[in-house]
Formats: C-alpha cells, sequence, structure tokens
C-alpha cells in the first residue's frame, strides 16, 4: 500500500461518518498550526505547509478538484509566510512576530481582494464543475484562507477576523462534502480563533508600530 492509499484510507467511522486518515492528520496539524500563529510563533508556517500537503491527499480521495487547487495555493502562501516572518521584526520581549492593526488603505486591499477573488474562482468552478460541486461556498473559502494567510504574513490582526468568516461557512461545507473531521476541527478552528483575536488584538495596543521593517503601508 503506497503511502497516499494508507492516507486516504479509513481511520474510522464516527455516527455514520467515515474519517479517514489524511483529513484527521492534515487537520490536526492545521490545528497545531493555527496554535502557532496565536503565539506569534514562525513556527506555524511550516506546520501550515505540512498540513496542506497532507490536506492535497484528503481532497483527491473525495474528488475535490478545487479543494486540491485550495491546498496548492495555501502551500504556496506558507512558503512566502514563512520567508517573510523569518526575516520580520520581532518584538523585543519575547522574540515572536510583533502585531499590528492594519491601516483602512490595507484593509480595502483585503475586502477588495476577497470579492474580486470570489468572483473569479467562482466563476471559474461555476463554468467546470468537475472542480467543485459547490462553487460558491468553495471560492469563498479558497480565497478567504489566502486573505487570512496574507495577512497574517504581514502580522495583520484582521488575519483573525478572516478566519471567523471562513469558518462560519467551512463548517457546513466540509460536514456535506464528506469530510467530517475538517468539519469538526473547523468548530474548534472557531474557537481558536476567538482566543487568538483577543490575544493579538491587546498585544497590537501595547505599541502602536509596523510589524516589519521595511514593510509597505
Amino acid at each position: 500500500m503506497s503511502a497516499v492509499s494508507w492516507l486516504n484510507s479509513e481511520a474510522f467511522s464516527v455516527l455514520g461518518q467515515h474519517i479517514i486518515w489524511s483529513d484527521m492528520i492534515g487537520n490536526t496539524i492545521g490545528l497545531i498550526a493555527l496554535a502557532l500563529g496565536w503565539k506569534r510563533s514562525v513556527w506555524t508556517w511550516p506546520a501550515q505547509l505540512l498540513s496542506g500537503l497532507v490536506l492535497v491527499a484528503a481532497n483527491l480521495s473525495v474528488n475535490q478538484a478545487g479543494g486540491v487547487g485550495k491546498q496548492m495555493v495555501v502551500i504556496a502562501v506558507a512558503v512566502w509566510g514563512w520567508q517573510r516572518w523569518s526575516r520580520g521584526r520581532r518584538d523585543a520581549q519575547d522574540g515572536s512576530i510583533a502585531v499590528r492593526f492594519a491601516t483602512w488603505r490595507e484593509r480595502g486591499y483585503l475586502v477588495a481582494g476577497a470579492a474580486l477573488g470570489t468572483l473569479a474562482v467562482g466563476g471559474l468552478f461555476t463554468a467546470f464543475p468537475e472542480l467543485s460541486w459547490s462553487p460558491w461556498a468553495d471560492a469563498y473559502i479558497f480565497v478567504g484562507t489566502v486573505v487570512a494567510m496574507v495577512a497574517q504574513a504581514r502580522g495583520m490582526v484582521e488575519f483573525w477576523f478572516a478566519w471567523l468568516l471562513v469558518d462560519l461557512v467551512g463548517v457546513p461545507l466540509n460536514f456535506a462534502g464528506g469530510l467530517a473531521f475538517s468539519g469538526l476541527v473547523y468548530v474548534v478552528y472557531g474557537a481558536l480563533v476567538l482566543w487568538g483575536m483577543r490575544d493579538w488584538w491587546l498585544r497590537s495596543r501595547e505599541g502602536a508600530r509596523p510589524a516589519f521593517e521595511g514593510a509597505p503601508a
């Protein structure tokens, strides 16, 4: 049995829902990545990278081509975020990445990017139904995840708000799509997001300063 075949084999069943190894392992690593992001540790990015690699197999198992594409983008953004945090300015007290609120201009870019990206990806998924069985919800999650990760890479508190909005759609979509463990993990994500949002919010108020030296506003 190949590694991919094992990853996509059933681990166990709960209330009629079949849990596969790739779904469970990939999302568990994703939870660890979110917790590391809460702690502003640069290790959040290699964890997100590994989670994305495993979840590619999970999405292949249920023929969610759109989900595979999303994970490939997540992997690329994780590599970029890892590089950015590795050379970013760190908090003088504990060595972790300093955080801040986005400027109004940056918020405008994030919202516009999310809206236009969702329209573009949703249109693509609609034109090619084999990419996703739920094109607009999948597009919303796809683009929302990328927006959240970009905001996280720049140390913006708003990244938590973006994750929360993704969770609101991600929970029912994953249950309906056959990735039950992903659905359960998104519920836990919601709780972690609220706690992480509070922590970053408070830390951002300790001193108003740019998150990274040389980073554009």
